[in-house]
């Protein structure tokens, strides 16, 4: 009959307890940042849905819009990549970028070029700094962004006139036109601008031009029936025949490419961001470092006797069941002692090479054994003993040993 054997763990081995005692604050944290982001992405996906679609019934789509210009007689088609942008341009038709900071530099450069001389009419949605002045020359998008939403034409153009107030508070633009409209002014900048295309002989019927709004808000299913937000959406939007709804798309695959790495997808700013952050992190390390200087010794608060280091370090060994670690640690001990007894140095201590050698001289043994008939290199550099007999027995015979080499 055979028993088997369960080996102890080790004293430094955790529990599972004491693993979920020291992970549960953390694993709560993880789960707590994982519920709130699924929940913030679960919002935001609701909310935003569609955002400025014809197609979308959401709040914030646009399909009243579009049904509106329908009954009107106006035609809305929606449009994803660029080609399809570029081949829609034409005097009947009006082209509205829903979302103009999307598009690479080079796709707005492409498309300002299809758009110009074209005597139809470009929509642009709240486009960015860099984007207007690329769609748009000579017009410039001011940093600070309108206090109010809903703001008073304070303009000759007629389609703001008749629609009266509106919510186009957003970016607010500045124009080098002379001839430009600057509609909805806010802090004496305009929210809507509206500026001809003089860049070729009018058309028969109505003469091309670029409308640049600050804010999306008139174009909302939920903001439609608001001020005259509807008036306004249905004259800029229903002065030709044709509507193309251009819904930029990160997936364009039409796009002409662009060399652009990784820290050009970054938001400008970022670097000084960076920079911030790297000095409070080593601002934070210089606050809590502890060590800027020398060590300082310090005296233990109770003296312990080396016996009895000795003896709990054993028995963590014996509960371990690490002989091989305890056998390593008394020959490397002895061969520590005994390379300058035999005048080998410390640093050759646990080559055998040379210690066995001089030892030979010094142990009354023969053919490389000591008194005890053990050959030296299994005493020393040997394999781990099997049991504790044999540890014991090890640690004797090393002592031995020692005990012949000091002797005179």
């Amino acid at each position: 009959m055979t028993t088997e054997v369960t080996l102890p763990t080790t004293s430094a081995s955790p529990t599972a307890r004491q693993v979920w005692t020291r992970t549960r604050g953390i694993a709560l944290a993880l789960a707590v940042l994982l519920a709130a982001a699924v929940a913030i992405a679960l919002v935001r996906s609701d909310a935003r849905h569609g955002e400025l679609d014809p197609r979308s019934a959401d709040p914030y789509g646009s399909r009243a819009v579009a049904e509106l210009l329908a009954d009107r007689g106006v035609s809305t088609r929606v449009v994803t990549t660029l080609d399809e942008a570029r081949a829609a341009t034409g005097p009947d038709t009006t082209l509205l970028v829903a979302a103009p900071d999307l598009l690479t530099e080079r796709q707005q450069t492409r498309l300002h070029a299809a758009t110009e001389g074209s005597g139809g009419r470009t929509f642009l949605v709240a486009p960015g700094g860099p984007a207007v002045e690329r769609l748009a020359p000579g017009v410039t998008a001011d940093p600070a962004l309108s206090y109010d939403s809903a703001l008073a034409p304070a303009c000759d153009l007629p389609a703001a006139r008749r629609a009266g107030t509106a919510d186009t508070g957003g970016i607010r633009y500045s124009s080098g036109h002379l001839t430009a409209d600057a509609c909805y002014p806010s802090r004496r900048l305009a929210t809507l601008l509206r500026i001809p295309d003089a860049s070729a002989a009018p058309q028969e019927g109505t003469p091309g031009d670029t409308v640049v709004l600050g804010a999306p808000d008139i174009l909302y299913n939920d903001h439609l029936d608001e001020h005259g937000n509807a008036s306004l959406a249905l004259q800029l939007l229903g002065s030709r025949d044709h509507l193309v709804w251009y819904l930029p798309s990160l997936t364009d695959t039409t796009a002409p490419e662009d060399e652009r790495g990784f820290f050009d997808l970054l938001p400008s700013g970022w670097l000084w961001g960076t920079l911030q952050l790297f000095i409070a992190a080593a601002l934070a390390a210089l606050w809590r470092a502890r060590r800027l200087g020398p060590l300082v010794p310090e005296k233990l608060p109770v003296a312990i006797r080396a016996s009895e280091t000795a003896e709990g370090r054993a028995r963590l060994y014996r509960k371990a069941d690490a002989r091989d670690r305890a056998a390593a640690a008394l020959r490397s001990a002895t061969r520590t002692r005994l390379a300058p007894l035999v005048g080998v140095p410390v640093a050759q201590a646990h080559t055998p090479e040379a210690l066995l050698s001089a030892l030979s001289a010094h142990t009354p043994g023969e053919n490389g054994r000591h008194a005890g008939g053990q050959p030296l290199h299994t005493l020393l550099f040997g394999p781990p003993p099997g049991d504790d007999a044999a540890l014991i027995t090890l640690a004797d015979q090393l002592d031995a040993l020692e005990r012949q080499v000091r002797r005179p």
